[in-house]
Formats: C-alpha cells, structure tokens, sequence
C-alpha cells in the first residue's frame, strides 16, 4: 500500500497537486477553463492527443463532458485503432453514474478489455476535484467537479506527472467494477 498512514489521512484535495503547489510554467500551452463547454472542448482535445494511456478522475462519469458523442468516438478512435491502448476511470461516487445510464459506461461495459473502471476506495476521503490525464504530457483539471472553473494543458509533463502518481496511488487501492457493482447491489 502507498504511503504512511499520516499520509493517507490528509484528504485528497490536500495532497492532490495543484492547491497552491509550486509548478513549472509549461510550455505556454496552459489554458483557464470557466466554461462547461470549455471545458468539453478541452477534454476532447486531451482524450484526442492520447495515444497509450487516458487517465480520468471523476465524481460521477459527468456526462456533460464524458457522455457526449465526439468524446465517446474520441475514447472508441483511441482503443480500437491501438491494441495497447487503455483507458482508466477512477470514480468517486460511483452511485450516481450506476443510476443516470451514462454512456461512458454503456461503452465501458462493451469495451471492457480496453476501459477499466474503479472506485475509489474508502481509505481516501472524497475529492472534489476531477480531472482527465493523457499520457504523460496533456491535462484538464478542475479543483472542484462542480464547477467549471479550471485549467487546460496540452504539454506540461512535469505538472501531468504529479497528477498521474497522485492517481496511481489511489488506482492501487480502488474497487474494481465488479465489486462496484456487488457494492450497489
């Protein structure tokens, strides 16, 4: 297991990047989110630009943003074309996308070598955050899901770097879908 016990005691907002952190300016190719479709659009281009691997921190699979049909060709484009393509989802209220019929899930659900999806465990207090990472270098980030406001990086590898380990630490520990779905049963 990841980290002292110290450690996972701090909410995940705390140790998650990016509140009041110190972080390289980039490449100039950081842009700020305030808008809902903002932020659609800058999710799109980050899940289009993925090549390997696509990281998505969410409350509830939004299907504002994760259900429309241009992300949805984007995710199916991205793990049909490569065999070694994967998609993780890592949810924090997995309740609540069980319920709304979210066709992330739908596609999930058909894709399933391709598209893994999780809970997060309860060792992790909740987040509010949410987030989508594609490979090692593009990043969407919103320090609350239920705003908009955020921020939108096409090539900043040092900042997505300290998203996706604070992700992987909390991939490790998570439920699977099939014991989220025993658990909602």
């Amino acid at each position: 297991m990841a980290g002292n016990t110290e450690e996972r005691t701090k909410t995940v907002a705390d140790r998650a990047p990016g509140k009041g952190a110190d972080m390289p300016a980039g490449s100039g190719t950081r842009t700020i989110l305030t808008t809902m479709p903002e932020v659609r659009e800058a999710s799109l281009k980050v899940a289009k630009s993925a090549q390997r691997l696509l990281s998505i921190f969410t409350q509830d699979l939004e299907p504002l943003i994760y259900g429309e049909e241009p992300f949805l060709e984007a995710i199916k484009r991205l793990v049909l074309a490569r065999s070694y393509a994967k998609v993780r989802v890592l949810l924090a209220d997995p309740s609540r996308a069980m319920v709304d019929n979210n066709r992330f899930l739908a596609l999930a659900r058909r894709l399933t070598s391709c598209i893994d999806l999780r809970a997060m465990s309860p060792e992790y207090p909740a987040s509010a955050g949410a987030f989508i990472i594609a490979d090692d270098k593009a990043l969407v980030y919103r320090l609350q899901a239920d705003r908009w406001d955020g921020i939108s990086d096409m090539n900043d590898p040092a900042v997505v770097r300290r998203y996706l380990n604070f992700f992987d630490e909390v991939w490790q520990t998570s439920m699977q879908e099939s014991q989220m779905r025993q658990m909602l049963m």
